[in-house]
């Protein structure tokens, strides 16, 4: 199953479907993960602005990817609401040459500026085309459809802890969503919900068969 993965910023991804994406992996399907933003503007002072890219690099080089498995955009951070146009022109051109049968992005319900723009260009992209659902990020809903489960074991979830550890620059911020404690305990949470050891949960906004 070819597999579009949405990721607004570095690190999105990583925490909305981490376990996902490891197991995508481990089954061999075909995987293009797009970064809209590489958050240059964010980036905590006396750092590299590139450095958000290069620990997305450490992310795609842990788990394997090569160089066609991603493509970063330098859209700025917090003003992709300027380029909704240019962002669905480059949806529609990964639609038409990748030819994706699941598009995984961020939720319709999340509240990030730059998260709603990818999400509703998504939709509008491949809503004929593609399955289309959409990965959790708790701090950012007041809501949030747990229609999809995909269970998961601990060495997923482990991986996605992995993942996460590379992005030194957002762990050195104590941001409470990249701790070990969440990671599992979320996706204890959502296991528990589908009686499995561990799982995530997506909502789906179309299913193709």
């Amino acid at each position: 199953m070819k597999t579009l993965i949405l990721s607004p910023h570095t690190d999105d991804a990583e925490l909305g479907c981490g376990g996902l994406i490891t197991w995508l992996i481990e089954r061999q399907n075909p995987l293009l993960w797009i970064v809209f933003s590489t958050a240059e503007e964010s980036i905590p002072e006396g750092l590299p602005k590139d450095t958000l890219k290069k620990e997305f690099l450490s992310v795609i080089y842990g788990l394997g990817l090569t160089e066609t498995s991603y493509q970063i955009f330098n859209y700025q951070v917090r003003k992709l609401h300027h380029y909704r146009q240019d962002v669905l022109e480059n949806l529609v051109q990964i639609r038409d040459t990748f030819k994706p049968q699941l598009v995984v992005g961020p939720s319709l319900n999340d509240f990030h500026q730059d998260h709603q723009i990818v999400a509703n260009e998504m939709v509008r992209a491949f809503k004929t085309t593609a399955s289309i659902i959409c990965y959790e990020l708790p701090w950012n809903h007041t809501k949030f459809h747990t229609q999809l489960f995909v269970p998961l074991k601990r060495g997923n979830v482990l991986k996605k802890y992995q993942m996460l550890a590379n992005y030194q620059s957002q762990l050195n911020q104590n941001k409470s969503y990249f701790s070990e404690e969440f990671i599992f305990g979320l996706a204890k949470t959502r296991g528990v919900q589908c009686s499995a050891e561990y799982a995530e949960a997506f909502e789906v906004v179309r299913w193709l068969l």
